[in-house]
């Protein structure tokens, strides 16, 4: 195991955040960076906003938030990606981790169900140690602290059924947006993956495993956020019809 240099700064980290249509629940999200960054310790080197061809004011109202904070003069830069035509959230994750330029990459729901602290305490409590490791919030885990409704656990017991099943993934919550990489190996597995939508958290699952990257979860304090863009009666549907294509792409690869 290549464990960390004494030299380790938590501080060379981009934080990569995707989002489509996020007018309504940008406000929040910047309430909750601009009260992370006023503190002493700024634990990001450079946080990026990946807009995926939203429609709406998203843009421009992270343009003016962009511009806000850089009157601050903090020591973390803001910056946006941005492009016309919507590819989904893979692809935008895609997009910031080939932008991003530190040693560890967070991607982060814009929606901030998990606060950005939570990899500062991860970090304290020494959690983080193997550049050959990723390291993703498990919902499920013992010590996590969780508030969501009850028809999205029981919809994420289904699916993590399906995944041992079609996959043999023992991995308890594939798709909580709180994940950290190292620049060791990420870039090279985003370039691999190839489905960009619903289910691209497991198809980087796969890949990590195939490269031998260790997958380890890690607790989490998550809290529900109103607003979300998950339609619970037809994505599931679609979700599933990527799983299978994905199954069918491994077999035929084997």
């Amino acid at each position: 195991m290549k464990k960390l240099k004494k030299s380790f700064k938590i501080n060379n980290t981009s934080m990569v955040i995707p989002l489509y249509n996020e007018e309504v629940r940008l406000h929040y999200c910047f309430q909750v960076i601009e009260k992370f960054l006023q503190k002493k310790e700024q634990l990001f080197r450079e946080i990026i906003f990946v807009n995926d061809g939203s429609s709406d004011q998203s843009k421009n109202k992270i343009l003016k938030f962009i511009k806000r904070i850089k009157k601050k003069k903090v020591k973390t830069k803001l910056k946006l990606l941005s492009y016309s035509k919507n590819m989904g959230k893979g692809h935008a994750v895609k997009r910031g981790i080939f932008s991003s330029k530190s040693e560890w990459i967070l991607t982060c729901d814009l929606d901030m169900s998990v606060l950005p602290e939570q990899y500062l305490i991860w970090n304290r409590r020494k959690l983080i140690k193997d550049i050959n490791c990723a390291y993703i919030a498990s919902r499920n885990h013992t010590k996590s602290k969780i508030k969501s409704k009850f028809i999205r656990r029981r919809l994420g017991n289904i699916f993590r059924l399906i995944l041992f099943i079609l996959f043999n993934i023992r991995i308890s919550d594939t798709q909580c947006g709180f994940k950290v990489y190292h620049k060791n190996y990420v870039k090279y597995v985003f370039k691999r993956m190839k489905i960009e939508r619903y289910v691209y958290d497991v198809e980087i699952v796969l890949i990590l495993k195939s490269m031998g990257i260790k997958i380890k979860e890690l607790p989490v304090k998550w809290k529900h956020q109103s607003g979300s863009k998950m339609n619970i009666i037809t994505d599931p549907f679609k979700m599933l019809l990527d799983l299978f294509i994905l199954r069918f792409r491994l077999i035929f690869s084997e």
